[in-house]
């Protein structure tokens, strides 16, 4: 066997199906929850009003942002940050109780959701019981005092040499599953802890369940250490650059490929338009993406190749600011302009397998492929089509493919196209179709 740091993408796809997750991610999606926002309560209990809302959206899996307490000592802002956990058991009394917490995941899995929960394993708060309790469970500088990564001096990093602390992480992790009964986790920066730590982590936590386990990383390895999906950041990096004309449809292809030698056939994808990170640090999307140019990506991320795609909430409404990180600032639902375009996409998720993560998918081309990016998702008998007007200008599509002959049924206009060789017609600007067949 080669040694952890031998390894090449190729041993990790063998390792993956070893200690694999669930199935039901595979023609799933997520929606990220930031409870401090998104009422004007920010509690858990004003949240569950939500519930039947977002299961008529289409949404499936609820990622909470971290539900855990907030260190208060060198705190960032009046109500600090969400990734400084000052107790690993416990919950932000912002929020409500644990009994408040258990309640809504009861909820949720009442109306069909899966809940995962934000895990931070890197560092915590500045202060956490363990500074005092296990001070070797930290990373510390020559004068021994406790070191913070990057410029998170709200946090403390941890030492992953030590064993028991390794041990104690593990054994917090179960506490929510068993305790509170979540179905899995979205790790934090989980780049930045060992490999070797998350593959006995995740080993350890699928003795007992199925855990769908989600890495804030980019690095193949972590597949093969358990994680069933990945953050994929170059694409929405690319995706900008396209929304604003530095680079063509057609770098996507470049991203893809790159991702294609790297990553294991048919490893989950995150993809998404926004984030808590993108949204209150670079303006995703309502900067990054604005106007019509948002709809194109936001189709492309929930039928791409391999996608697990993400909402981020207030998407629907939209909300179209910056949501502070460190302050309250309630979202204000009120329109909810592109909630039917989402549900449009999220059922069709649902129904067809085509865009299952382990779905086929084939490029063709339609007209300009530099401003035309076209599609297809395939399995089984299930077919979809995908044209995206990446660009400023009106384009022509003709249908060159045989394979894409017949009459399919465009989702957003509800009407069959009469899809024949060399039929052609109009796409407006970032206009897009999405025909199931």
């Amino acid at each position: 066997m080669p040694k952890e740091a031998d390894k090449k993408p190729a041993d990790y796809k063998e390792d993956t199906a070893v200690i694999a997750g669930p199935d039901w991610i595979r023609q799933s999606n997520i929606y990220e929850v930031n409870i401090r926002q998104y009422t004007p309560e920010g509690t858990f209990q004003a949240f569950a009003a939500s519930l039947p809302r977002l299961k008529q959206m289409g949404v499936d899996i609820l990622w909470f942002m971290p539900v855990t307490p907030i260190s208060k000592t060198d705190r960032k802002g009046t109500l600090g940050s969400y990734y400084a956990v000052a107790d690993y058991k416990a919950i932000n009394p912002e929020f409500g109780t644990l009994a408040d917490f258990k309640q809504l995941v009861q909820q949720a899995h009442d109306n069909g959701f899966k809940v995962i929960v934000d895990w931070v394993a890197n560092h915590t708060g500045a202060d956490h019981p363990w500074l005092t309790a296990h001070p070797d469970f930290y990373n510390r500088d020559s004068t021994g005092k406790a070191k913070y990564a990057f410029d998170w001096s709200d946090t403390r990093d941890l030492n992953y040499d030590n064993h028991a602390m390794r041990d104690s992480m593990i054994a917090s992790m179960k506490f929510w599953l068993d305790e509170m009964g979540i179905d899995g986790f979205r790790c934090d920066v989980a780049g930045e802890v060992p490999t070797d730590f998350w593959k006995d982590c995740i080993r350890s936590l699928r003795k007992d369940k199925k855990v769908f386990m989600l890495a804030e990383a980019e690095k193949p390895e972590m597949y093969g250490a358990g994680f069933d999906a990945m953050y994929d950041w170059d694409m929405f990096h690319r995706m900008n650059d396209v929304a604003a004309g530095t680079r063509n449809a057609l770098s996507l292809d470049s991203v893809s490929m790159r991702k294609d030698s790297s990553f294991p056939a048919n490893a989950a994808r995150l993809y998404f338009t926004s984030n808590h990170d993108e949204n209150s640090w670079n303006k995703a999307d309502y900067g990054t993406l604005p106007g019509p140019k948002h709809a194109p990506f936001a189709v492309l991320t929930q039928t791409m190749k391999a996608s697990l795609p993400l909402i981020y909430s207030g998407q629907e409404e939209p909300v179209l600011r910056a949501i502070p990180f460190f302050e309250k600032d309630n979202m204000g639902f009120a329109q909810y302009a592109r909630a039917p375009m989402y549900k449009t996409l999220l059922q069709l998720r649902h129904r067809n397998a085509a865009l299952a993560t382990d779905a086929g998918f084939r490029k063709v081309s339609v007209g300009d492929d530099k401003a035309l990016y076209a599609y297809v998702r395939e399995k089984g008998t299930d077919k979809v089509l995908v044209i995206l007007n990446l660009s400023n200008k009106e384009q022509v599509i003709t249908i060159k493919d045989a394979s894409l002959v017949g009459e399919p049924m465009n989702l957003f206009l509800g009407t069959k196209e009469p899809f024949t060789l060399n039929y052609s017609f109009h796409i407006e600007p970032w206009g897009y179709i999405v025909c199931e067949y």
